[in-house]
């Protein structure tokens, strides 16, 4: 008899996509869109044209080649240059593929990208999908419109990566060298850096000084807290590598804890040190108000 088949189910596909579309719409038309906006209003400007200086017109903005050639004195004129390209670069590594609260982080990120795919939408941006794990394996190239965006959302509920490794510092490096131009890139991972986090944290740096990168940081309670359940054999879902732990002992599990907390900060400190901006998700809570708090903090960051 054939063992079953792991494929996703194309139907249930496509029902799990209209479910996220009518929620990430109605937060999105509701919340997010003018958030978006707001924090996300292009790449920069770009020149528009030479014309002649008129009263009241700032000076600085005198063109003194074309004012010299004329005899007049004329001025550049600029304009916002309004499209941006977001990518979405997610970590499928096995770790993320999974979840002790009621929803894998994999099928959270399918929502919160979803989220940001229409809110990008709405602002008329090109968005776009590169999918990891110590590997590139998937890349979706920017584009606009509603069937774009839910073309990624449903490439992340279906996509079946061919490896369970993470190579972050790959990954990113890869997306960084795929945008010409300033973009924004979300990089979704639950950050679990082990002895990578040298590389990962030069690649980063470079990354950030050409793009505006934005850790998503997904979590689940079962990373950091291990239940009292006597003998247990955990078994690491990217490695494959399996240990037996007495969970029953307080101190066995006091130090799983600290031991979660220092690789957290350590993963902090190099956000902080960089200038990179931190959502962080777990699977237990709603996503609705992290993305919120991180558009908040950038709007008030934008007045200052």
């Amino acid at each position: 008899m054939p063992p079953p088949s792991t494929q996703p189910d194309p139907s249930e596909i496509l029902r799990q996509v209209r479910r996220i579309e009518l929620r990430t719409r109605r937060l999105v038309n509701s919340r997010f869109s003018g958030d978006y906006h707001s924090i996300f209003k292009g790449q920069g400007i770009e020149f528009a044209e030479v014309r002649e200086y008129q009263p009241g017109d700032d000076v600085r903005s005198i063109d003194w080649n074309v004012t010299a050639r004329l005899g007049r004195p004329y001025l550049k004129r600029y304009v916002e240059e309004r499209e941006l390209t977001v990518l979405l670069a997610v970590d499928m590594s096995g770790s993320q593929r999974w979840g002790t609260r009621g929803r894998l982080k994999s099928t959270m990120i399918a929502e919160v990208a979803a989220t940001l795919a229409m809110s990008a939408m709405h602002n008329n941006d090109r968005v776009g999908l590169l999918i990891f794990t110590d590997a590139v394996e998937a890349f979706v190239p920017p584009a606009k419109g509603r069937r774009h965006a839910l073309r990624l959302v449903r490439d992340l509920l279906a996509f079946e990566p061919e490896r369970r490794g993470t190579d972050l510092g790959g990954g990113l490096d890869y997306a960084t060298r795929l945008l010409r131009s300033r973009s924004v890139i979300f990089l979704f991972s639950d950050f679990q850096l082990g002895d990578g986090s040298s590389a990962f944290e030069r690649v980063l740096r470079q990354a950030g000084a050409r793009h505006d990168v934005v850790a998503v940081h997904t979590e689940d309670v079962g990373d950091q807290v291990l239940p009292r359940a006597g003998l247990l054999r955990l078994t690491d879902p990217e490695s494959g590598e399996s240990i037996a732990v007495d969970t029953s002992k307080g101190d066995t599990r006091a130090k799983h804890v600290r031991r979660t907390e220092l690789e957290r900060e350590r993963v902090v400190r190099i956000f902080r040190s960089i200038g990179v901006d931190e959502i962080r998700l777990r699977t237990d809570l709603p996503y609705a108000s992290a993305l919120l708090s991180f558009f908040r903090r950038r709007e008030r960051r934008a007045r200052r």
